[in-house]
């Protein structure tokens, strides 16, 4: 983590030129087809290593294109084996899927006398797309200055079709800025990533800075009204359909948690040099076994998409992040130590021991970060006699906006500033 490479995602439209839009289209449906045969193969145990080469010379693309598929669905069927035994990937999907490919190996960009940014894709072998890119000036710029200077690198891209237009999403890699060691940070930000929010707590040489639990009950909601859906479009054989809804709640799913994570990072930056801890979720979910319902729910949150995204996002200000073990950390008491499981009920923290009564989340987050001073800091974590209020904030269920807003009166009975309340 301490020198991540940073990469960002710039999306374009084509401005296909070359009147041949619809063979774009056909490879497109061609690497679905690579796609569902390598899941297909990869559930029947073939060696996944003899998987690329069986398809190699079998698939209507590019050689390069044909293996960055196949390692893309490969990956989803390791993350499907390592994280969960739900929501295995289908090997029947349908539509378009993204062509994926090297920078001058599938794709090449290359600048117009114009100041344009011309686009050649590899669609089929020997069979090219060609173009100009259009987006907002802030991408343009970026990949105007990855082509020409030393900064940003160009690497993979993906063409797909999004609303039937084409696009072209393309990678670029940073080659000078890195990551702060988090050995050198002054405040540490436990975060504690759960159903329907995630609470965060600052904690310096001084003393928790400030705590903040951001709700998002929304994407519960949501993918529990997606999840009915399918499985009654299932039952009535319209797979079509089923596979439509799953890439709608991908979609909504993806989008709210960008957004909650932007929020994380941009409220860490107000500390002096951040450090931003996590629990280490990996093995959570071989441990979890609540019930068929239960087990669903859980197995399918979305805890490490969050931590990656803010992850991402963070490193792009420099800030590090950091991982600790989660076990105990929602059943300690940030105030005196005791640890039982009888401590905490639902959202409530009462510790059995000295009685402090907390919010349980935004306990678990202060647990966190002191769990991260202790692992990663040589400045001792500071007595604690009390600690603030917890600022409770939500976002608008529309997602329209990113400012939080107000869910409570606040405690005092004043009328908030339009933007957030605290809860009691």
């Amino acid at each position: 983590m301490d020198n991540k490479t940073l990469v960002k995602t710039l999306d374009f439209q084509l401005d296909i030129q070359s009147d041949n839009e619809g063979l774009l289209y056909d490879a497109t449906l061609e690497a679905r087809r690579v796609y569902n045969e390598t899941i297909r193969l990869a559930k029947e145990d073939v060696d996944w290593d003899a998987i690329s080469p069986r398809l190699e010379d079998d698939a209507d693309l590019v050689k390069n294109t044909t293996q960055r598929i196949v390692v893309k669905a490969l990956d989803a069927m390791d993350n499907y084996y390592e994280y969960d035994d739900f929501g295995k990937p289908s090997h029947t999907k349908n539509g378009p899927y993204p062509l994926r490919a090297n920078f001058t190996e599938g794709y090449t960009l290359s600048l117009t006398s114009d100041g344009d940014v011309a686009f050649r894709i590899s669609a089929k072998p020997y069979n090219h797309i060609k173009g100009i890119l259009e987006g907002s000036d802030a991408h343009l710029d970026l990949l105007k200055s990855a082509l020409t200077g030393d900064e940003w690198k160009v690497t993979t891209s993906e063409t797909l079709w999004r609303d039937g237009d084409p696009e072209l999403h393309v990678n670029i890699r940073n080659t000078e800025q890195t990551v702060r060691d988090k050995q050198d940070s002054r405040t540490v930000i436990g975060i504690d990533v759960n159903e329907d929010n995630v609470a965060l707590t600052a904690f310096s040489e001084n003393g928790v800075e400030d705590t903040l639990v951001i709700d998002f009950p929304e994407i519960k909601f949501e993918r529990h009204r997606y999840f009915t859906m399918r499985k009654r479009v299932q039952n009535a054989g319209k797979n079509s359909i089923h596979d439509t809804l799953e890439g709608r709640e991908e979609r909504f799913v993806r989008d709210r948690l960008h957004k909650v994570s932007r929020h994380i990072v941009e409220w860490s930056r107000q500390f002096e040099t951040p450090c931003i801890v996590f629990e280490d979720l990996k093995e959570m979910r071989d441990s979890i076994d609540y019930g068929t319902r239960m087990n669903r729910r859980l197995h399918h949150l979305p805890f490490r998409a969050l931590q990656f995204y803010t992850s991402y996002k963070a490193s792009f200000e420099g800030i590090p992040t950091a991982w600790i073990d989660p076990a105990y950390t929602s059943q300690r008491c940030p105030m005196c130590g005791h640890t039982e499981r009888g401590n905490r009920n639902k959202k409530r923290f009462k510790c059995r021991s000295c009685g402090h009564q907390d919010h349980s989340d935004r306990g678990a987050s202060v647990n966190i970060a002191v769990k991260g001073i202790e692992k990663h800091q040589d400045w001792n974590v500071p007595a604690l006699n009390s600690l603030p209020q917890v600022r409770k904030v939500r976002r608008q269920a529309s997602g329209a906006v990113d400012a939080p807003t107000v869910t409570h009166p606040t405690v005092r009975g004043n009328l908030a500033d339009g933007r957030m309340g605290v809860s009691d």
